[in-house]
């Protein structure tokens, strides 16, 4: 198991890693959105999208990986009147890949944020 870590992001706050590779797949944790010198979680549902896919991106590049190298991909978004623009944003990250994913509906996030997103790659070798 090798642990993935991400030039320029922050530690993981908890017992965590932001990523790890094994047999033959990255696995990243759940990313929140970037905590800045403002309070991130009152930030728009798609800006909190942005830095979110972001995150994710600069992770999947420290693995050597990218969008297009992703097999399955989970969101937890608060409200489900948020799902439609969380899919217009996903598919322009995304373009013509289509990985499988799960958007999952959820009352409420740590830090008040509105989306979270886990993701699976296949590792390059």
């Amino acid at each position: 198991m090798k642990l993935i870590q991400a030039p320029g992001l922050p530690a993981p706050a908890g017992h965590y890693s932001k990523a790890v590779e094994a047999n033959g797949f990255v696995y990243l944790s759940g990313v929140l959105p970037q905590r800045g010198a403002a309070d991130p979680a009152s930030d728009s549902f798609d800006t909190q999208c942005a830095s979110v896919f972001d995150q994710c991106e600069q992770i999947l590049h420290a693995a050597g990986c990218g969008f297009s190298d992703v097999v399955q991909c989970t969101a937890y978004i608060v409200g489900v009147a948020n799902w439609p623009l969380f899919n217009a944003i996903y598919a322009r990250r995304f373009g013509v890949h289509k990985p499988a994913r799960a958007v999952v509906p959820v009352p409420e996030l740590h830090h008040g944020f509105s989306v979270e997103v886990q993701m699976v790659a296949v590792a390059k070798p």
